[in-house]
């Protein structure tokens, strides 16, 4: 099976390499292919298919859309990734859209940074908004980082785990886009919409089922079965979900750096020989 990674971040938005230190590294791990799926931003597209194209290596243009979902009317939001691949950077309705929720991640970082203040660590807004390379992409990660250079704690991960999740002080929810309109943004840019990592969430099975249903009956492709977001139980459980839905399945490390990710580009276990891969259907 050919080595595609579809899901992988750069300093465009909260990842640790540039577009060219991304795609050195993916054709260094064998990729056949490799895409970009920066969050809410097609910044680092361009430049990284230029470097994709001076090594050989196919690329795959692609964002990764945040969104706010319910299972129901009195359910508390939320928040998915929704991968577009095969994506036009320059369509219209893609940019509007992903300019409007890019506006909404620099209030939430303030909010973010009075929470901290709230609890007697203040300038944290400050010291995250330096480890944000592209200021309009500042978000939890950059807040986590922060956390790890003043010596709070000793790794992103334990920085969300204490601080910037649902019930942690540092958490502060937020409305991005509906699943609809990011399904649309990416159907109109002529990409394919993936489910990243729904592994992720913290959903009940009939909660997951339910998303799964309406990810489908609104445009929704593909979801990611082997990605280094998911455990190795998760790996068989969502290409089952996969083969239950009739989606094609996706593989991408979710790579943004060296020391906070499981995987690098290239790396991920293969797909399952008996699922249809989501890059038949892309260009």
């Amino acid at each position: 099976m050919n080595n595609f990674d579809l899901h992988n971040h750069t300093v465009a938005s909260d990842g640790l390499l540039s577009s060219h230190e991304l795609i050195a590294l993916a054709a260094k791990n064998g990729c056949d292919a490799v895409a970009l799926t920066d969050h809410d931003t097609t910044d680092g597209v361009a430049t990284a298919r230029k470097a994709a194209s001076g090594l050989g290596l196919r690329f795959i243009a692609g964002v990764e859309v945040s969104v706010s979902w319910e299972p129901n009317i009195d359910a508390k939001s939320t928040t998915l990734h929704i991968v577009g691949l095969g994506i036009d950077e320059q369509n219209s309705v893609l940019s509007a859209g992903l300019h409007s929720i890019r506006e909404g991640r620099l209030k939430r970082a303030k909010l973010i940074g009075d929470d901290f203040a709230r609890i007697g660590m203040p300038g944290m807004f400050d010291a995250a908004y330096e480890f944000a390379e592209n200021k309009t992409m500042i978000g939890r990660t950059h807040f986590a980082r922060a956390l790890v250079a003043r010596g709070v704690v000793s790794e992103v991960g334990k920085a969300f785990n204490r601080y910037l999740s649902p019930g942690r002080p540092g958490y502060v929810s937020h409305r991005w886009a509906t699943l609809a309109d990011a399904i649309s943004w990416i159907k109109a840019a002529g990409g394919v919409a993936v489910l990243a990592h729904p592994g992720r969430y913290k959903l009940q099975k009939v909660e997951m089922t339910q998303l799964l249903g309406e990810f489908k009956q609104l445009g929704g492709q593909s979801i990611e079965v082997m990605t280094g977001s998911h455990s190795p139980p998760q790996f068989k459980e969502y290409a089952g979900r996969a083969r239950e839905f009739g989606f094609l399945a996706s593989r991408g490390a979710d790579f943004h750096g060296h020391g906070e990710s499981h995987y690098e580009p290239g790396h991920v276990p293969l797909l399952p020989e008996d699922l249809t891969p989501v890059w038949t259907a892309l260009p």
